[in-house]
């Protein structure tokens, strides 16, 4: 599936047409990680379909779940813009930047620079690199440009010799763990527990996918994970609010926040 993806991305890239450049606040990511509302950082996703889950929210409004999350108390938000395999669209993170005062990650399969430029202009804060996608040289030039035009990344990995490939090239300040097995499509918190051990100091760590209470919280949070990348679970829940608090088992947000 990722290979389908990449080139069905190299088509998008080849027929790309810049938008014009939308003028919103911004809002770091990785010190919203770093200082989180609750007892471990939560980035909240905005997803309407998956090509292993299909259709995941069949009322979908985009806004109207941002505003739940950020009424929730996640720290930021994570939005699919991959029109083909999950019915995501750039034109919903511009929304919501426009009215959610969180940061807000594009997440998609970034392979181009041109990519990062169209990141810039629909108004993230962040973005997703995936290990993988391209060779390591690649993405380590993609996330020095990023952040050369001022967008954070979170750089994600879903092996220990992805992990390792990596870490000999750089140490990205955000390091994400996703629990899914990409040829199976099947999630396991030991991917996080695993990992763990290898991510540098420096660097803030993010377990993503299959989390869904507040064991799963705890758990990740125990091997040293700052932050959690949930979408399905609160997608599927009754509100937004309420899948938050079912998530954190009712923990309150902190006084200061």
């Amino acid at each position: 599936m990722l290979e389908k993806i990449l080139e069905t991305k190299k088509m998008e890239i080849a027929a790309l047409e810049l938008p014009e450049q939308v003028d919103v606040p911004h809002h770091s990511l990785y010190e919203a990680l770093r200082s989180p509302n609750r007892s471990i950082g939560l980035i909240a996703e905005v997803k309407k379909a998956s090509p292993s889950k299909g259709v995941i929210k069949e009322q979908f409004e985009p806004v109207a779940i941002a505003k739940g999350y950020k009424e929730g108390g996640a720290d930021a938000i994570s939005v699919l813009t991959d029109v083909k395999y999950f019915q995501g669209h750039c034109d919903y993170l511009t929304a919501i930047k426009q009215v959610v005062s969180l940061p807000v990650m594009r997440k998609d399969f970034i392979i181009d620079k041109k990519q990062v430029d169209e990141t810039v202009r629909i108004g993230a804060d962040a973005m997703l690199l995936i290990v993988g996608t391209v060779p390591i040289l690649e993405l380590k030039e993609l996330y020095e440009y990023a952040y050369s035009q001022g967008l954070e990344c979170l750089v994600e990995v879903h092996a220990k010799s992805e992990l390792e490939e990596l870490l000999a090239s750089f140490s990205p300040k955000i390091i994400g763990v996703n629990n899914r097995n990409l040829k199976t499509f099947e999630t396991s918190l030991t991917q996080t527990e695993e990992m763990s051990d290898l991510i540098p100091d420096g660097s803030l760590f993010v377990s993503e996918s299959g989390i869904h209470s507040k064991q799963d919280l705890e758990r990740v949070g125990k091997v040293g994970a700052a932050g959690v990348l949930v979408g399905e679970s609160l997608m599927r829940a009754e509100t937004p609010v309420a899948g938050i608090s079912h998530l954190f088992g009712g923990e309150t947000i902190a006084a200061s926040s």
